[in-house]
């Protein structure tokens, strides 16, 4: 029977995986396997798929967090509250890995070129609940000592916003001279530009009989499962709209884009959390 994960080996367990999170954000290469294999020698009699499971539940905790994770470690949510102030607290003390994060996320982004932009499709976050629904808004599950909320701050990144809203131009006209749809492609429209935010999504398309498709384009340079934030106006045009409202979901977007779809109200496909609150002194 596994015995509870003491406070030493959490803390050596959410030191490596930090050691790796600054190699990834920095673009610097490392090796999960030489990682693994160093710090089983410092845990007691764990296995290299103890660790793992260990590893995708910091990755949740950091979602938890508001801070970018590893994308090789799927989060794992249903994790002890030890870990989760642990990684709280050598999260807020940690100087190098915060410096790294600030300069990744604010970073600037072109549209990343691929050699067939159809074929960055994918499949949503795999539910990991029966019946529940992807994991999408900003759930804060637990509350702890970070003062930023990394991934808010990446989502008004406007390099990245605009690379792919451009990326996801390039994919619907490709999607429809695929389909013999010429016509239609060139009637696309890049509503944020041409309209502003108020319209409520970023690109106009078109299906193949037509019809209007309504292009909400959200973008991350983490992985599948990173949360992102909707605005009130978007959630009004989603249940407005919600037969012609599509998410196109960009993720690892800098590195090997991929692009997951899912249509209808963001109330019916994603899991919605507030996440800021308008306060009058009264």
């Amino acid at each position: 029977m596994a015995t509870d994960w003491s406070r030493e080996e959490v803390a050596a367990t959410v030191a490596d995986y930090f050691a790796m999170l600054a190699a990834e954000l920095s673009g610097d290469p490392y090796s999960k396997a030489v990682h693994r294999r160093a710090l089983i020698e410092r845990l007691s009699g764990r296995s290299e798929q103890s660790i793992e499971f260990k590893h995708a539940n910091i990755s949740a905790a950091l979602i938890d967090l508001g801070f970018p994770y590893i994308s090789g470690y799927k989060p794992r949510f249903n994790y002890q509250r030890l870990l989760f102030d642990m990684v709280s607290e050598r999260l807020v003390s940690d100087g190098h890995l915060l410096n790294v994060a600030t300069a990744d996320v604010e970073r600037p982004i072109v549209v990343p070129e691929v050699e067939d932009i159809l074929r960055v499709i994918t499949t949503p976050p795999v539910m990991q609940h029966l019946g529940q629904k992807p994991e999408m808004g900003c759930r804060p599950k637990m509350r702890g000592n970070t003062a930023v909320n990394f991934l808010e701050r990446e989502a008004r990144n406007r390099s990245l916003g605009a690379a792919g809203e451009l990326f996801v131009m390039n994919f619907e006209r490709a999607r429809l001279i695929n389909l013999g749809k010429e016509s239609l492609a060139e009637k696309i429209e890049h509503t944020s530009q041409t309209q502003g935010d108020g319209a409520g999504y970023d690109i106009l398309s078109f299906e193949a009989s037509g019809a209007d498709r309504f292009i909400e384009v959200k973008t991350t340079k983490y992985g599948r499962e990173t949360p992102f934030f909707v605005s009130r106006n978007e959630l009004a045009v989603s249940e407005a709209e919600a037969t012609r409202y599509h998410l196109y979901r960009l993720f690892r977007f800098n590195v090997k884009p991929r692009l997951f779809t899912l249509s209808g109200a963001f109330s019916e496909i994603c899991n919605l959390s507030p996440s800021n609150y308008l306060a009058r002194i009264i």
